[in-house]
Formats: structure tokens, C-alpha cells, sequence
């Protein structure tokens, strides 16, 4: 059964009759259904125009769950933003980009999702609706394992919310992968490196995908550059010691081995171009 929602409520109501399973941009629904048949009851959502957009309040920044890629590449963003932007620009074609959603990159909860390291150093929120309610959850709560998250089956990601905290810091996102474009990442760093007024970092903030299960922050790391000089350099104290949070696998793109050889060097050249002016999105 193929069901078209026009609102959210529709949506959720949807939802509630009877396990469905979502549909928006497509870009992964359907390679998923390679040697599988398609689902008993398939929601689109995609004609919902409540799920796209990007809303700037005075304390948040509200991005619709069913934005594509492309509108993100191009909306005019805070420099804390330019790392997504940047990931934007390299989720698959220019062709998935604009079909492919934000939201869908999350609820794919793939360990190579572009999307969500650079989200994790926003420290973003998803926005969650079922039948008359809604709640938040940190996006590093939301996604709970390779293909896993905690959306129940009478739920609908509606949005992802940042707050306005360090939106003037400076952001870069690094992709390793066997080609530039098409490919999924063997490695992939996004970080956001704040300044005080004495010149020193005042925050720090990295994250690592497709080196763990579900990609993650490095607190270690973190702590160890707050409070040191933020010019060119920095970069160079990151160790392999501070990537004790990562757990990468070896498979056909890399073993793991490789995958923290690679890390290590992509989150030296994303800090150190967050702190030289090399971090334009």
C-alpha cells in the first residue's frame, strides 16, 4: 500500500494506524530494497511542505527534516554551519542532493552518514512528533547503533535544531573516500574551533564518522586544546591517544589500522584550518 501524507498530521496519523515504512528523497529507501520486497505499507512524505525550510530564531536554528542537500550547500549560514555545508556538497551527485534529505541522512543512521558529524559539533537536537506530542533528543542519543535509532514506529523526525552558541566559530568538514564524489566515506572529520578574545581556543569541537559504530565526539581531544594558542600549529597536538573513542573496523574501503592513521591526519588539517582561515564553506 502506498500512502501520500500532505501534512505532518496526516503523517503521524498514518503512522499510527499501522507500521509504515517512510519514504522522502529515496536515495537510500531504494538501493535498501536490493534482493528485499518492497514494505507492506510505504509513507511518502516528501509532498509535506512543513518538513523543509531553515527558520533562524533569536536562540536556535530550525532545520526542517525533509530539507535537501542543496538548499543546505546554498542558504546563507553561520560559519559554524560551513562544515555541514561542506558535507552537503559531497553527499553523493549533485542529482542526490537534491532529492536526498538531512533528515533521512540521520534516520538512515548509517556509520558513513556525512550529515551527522557535523551536526554533532552543533550540538543538535532532533525534533520528534507522534500523535499528539513532541519531544527532543540529542542527535548523539537519537542514533543508537549502525542502522539503529530511537525513533519508534509511531514517530516522524520533523526536525533537527541547533542552538546559537558558537555560530561565529569557524568550521571545517574532511571526507576520505577512494574517489572525490559517489563514494561512501572510509573516514570523514568535522570540527569547530572558537577563539577568545586573548587568542586563545575557547571551545573545541571535534566529531569522527565511519571509524565506530555510530560517529562521535572526542572529548579527550577537546579538552586538550582548550586554552591553547589558537593559531597555526595547533594542529599538530592532536595524538593517536586522543582517539581512544574511535573503534574502526577493517572491510573492503579500509582496515582499521588505516581508518586512525587517516583520522589522525584529517582532524590535524580540519583543525588547523579552523584556526588559519582556511575553513570556508
Amino acid at each position: 500500500m502506498y500512502l501520500r501524507a500532505r501534512t505532518v498530521s496526516e503523517a503521524l496519523e498514518d503512522l499510527a494506524a499501522g507500521e509504515s515504512r517512510i519514504l522522502s528523497g529515496g536515495t537510500d529507501f531504494y538501493p535498501a530494497l536490493v534482493d528485499h520486497s518492497l514494505p507492506q505499507i510505504v509513507l511518502d512524505i516528501s509532498a509535506v511542505p512543513e518538513l523543509a525550510g531553515i527558520e533562524i530564531t533569536p536562540s536556535e536554528i530550525r532545520i526542517g527534516a525533509g530539507t535537501k542537500w542543496s538548499a543546505i550547500a546554498d542558504a546563507s549560514l553561520p560559519p559554524c554551519f560551513h562544515a555541514l555545508q561542506e558535507a552537503a556538497g559531497d553527499v553523493g551527485s549533485i542529482q542526490i542532493q537534491n532529492a536526498g534529505t538531512i533528515g533521512g541522512n540521520l534516520c538512515n543512521a548509517s556509520p558513513a552518514a556525512d550529515g551527522v558529524p557535523p551536526l554533532l559539533i552543533l550540538d543538535a537536537e532532533v525534533e520528534i512528533a507522534a500523535a499528539g506530542a513532541k519531544r527532543r533528543e540529542p542527535l548523539s542519543l537519537f542514533i543508537r547503533g549502525n542502522r539503529r535509532t530511537s525513533l519508534r514506529p509511531s514517530e516522524l523526525m520533523t526536525a533537527i535544531i541547533v542552538p546559537r552558541s558558537i555560530e561565529r566559530a569557524p568550521s571545517k568538514f574532511l571526507k576520505l573516500g577512494a574517489r572525490r564524489y559517489l563514494v561512501i566515506s572510509i573516514v570523514m572529520v568535522a570540527a569547530c574551533i572558537a577563539a577568545g578574545e586573548n587568542g586563545k581556543v575557547a571551545d573545541a569541537r571535534v566529531a569522527v564518522g565511519a571509524c565506530s559504530a555510530v560517529a562521535c565526539r572526542l572529548p579527550a581531544l577537546e579538552r586538550a586544546i582548550i586554552g591553547k594558542e589558537a593559531r597555526a600549529g595547533l594542529g599538530a597536538l592532536v595524538q593517536p591517544d586522543h582517539l581512544t573513542e574511535l573503534s574502526p573496523i577493517n572491510d573492503m574501503r579500509g582496515t582499521a589500522d588505516y581508518r586512525l592513521d587517516a583520522a589522525l591526519q584529517l582532524i590535524r588539517d580540519a583543525v588547523e584550518a579552523c584556526v588559519c582561515g582556511n575553513a570556508d564553506g
